[in-house]
């Protein structure tokens, strides 16, 4: 699963990488946990560009009663995601990018477990394989959310868990978010574990097991 990331990339490299047309509002986070915002990029059918948005990480089906399903929906699983009744409509309709530079994956070690923090080898930001949704409370509150999609892991994730989030190459990111593509099978074999020469992972304290903490002590690589 992914259960915390980071984005600590500066706004206008954001926008550079991303192709966006304007400098998103953000601020450097280290320790994104589910329920909080998360930056994304989707393209809009009427005007066919990019547009950057925060949405709540767990993704709220239009035909949930309430929002206590969210927090089994903050990762779907590629090789289900075209079946679950939470994912099967927002893998053909609603696909977005959500942007990280980093991600943490923990691993047990007797009765603890380390924390991991993994990064591209050239530290640039990248973009995990999202789904989006809307949904309106029952106060006619209207709330956008996503989910990260997960796969098995490669072998710079596996010594630590046994799955990873799909992690788009930039040369698929056109197609992820072609509005045109209404159907799973033209995506689905985009969702493949990322290329492991590419990745580099460190230990790093336990102060990010805390969803309170977030600050640059919690990347720090440990001894």
């Amino acid at each position: 699963m992914c259960g915390r990331f980071t984005l600590n990339t500066s706004a206008q490299i954001i926008a550079e990488f991303f192709k966006l047309s304007e400098v998103p509002d953000i601020k450097p986070r280290y320790n994104i946990a589910p329920t909080q915002s998360v930056a994304t990029v989707t393209v809009s059918p009427e005007k066919n560009q990019r547009q950057f948005q925060f949405m709540r990480w767990g993704l709220i089906p239009s035909w949930a009663k309430d929002m206590k399903i969210a927090s089994h929906t903050i990762n779907a699983r590629s090789e289900t995601v075209a079946e679950k009744p939470a994912f099967r409509s927002a893998i053909k309709h609603r696909r977005c990018l959500i942007i990280a530079d980093g991600f943490y994956e923990w691993q047990p070690q007797g009765k603890k477990k380390q924390p991991y923090y993994f990064t591209m080898a050239n530290s640039e930001p990248f973009a995990f394989a999202g789904l989006w949704e809307n949904w309106e409370s029952p106060e006619a509150e209207n709330i956008v959310s996503c989910s990260i999609i997960t796969t098995a892991a490669n072998s710079t994730v596996q010594p630590v868990h046994d799955r990873m989030p799909v992690i788009l190459p930039c040369c698929d990111w056109e197609q992820w978010l072609d509005p045109s593509i209404n159907t799973s099978d033209q995506v689905l074999p985009l969702l493949q574990p990322y290329d492991p020469a590419a990745m580099k992972a460190n230990a790093v304290s336990t102060i990010v097991n805390n969803p309170t903490r977030d600050s640059p002590e919690c990347i720090q690589a440990i001894e």
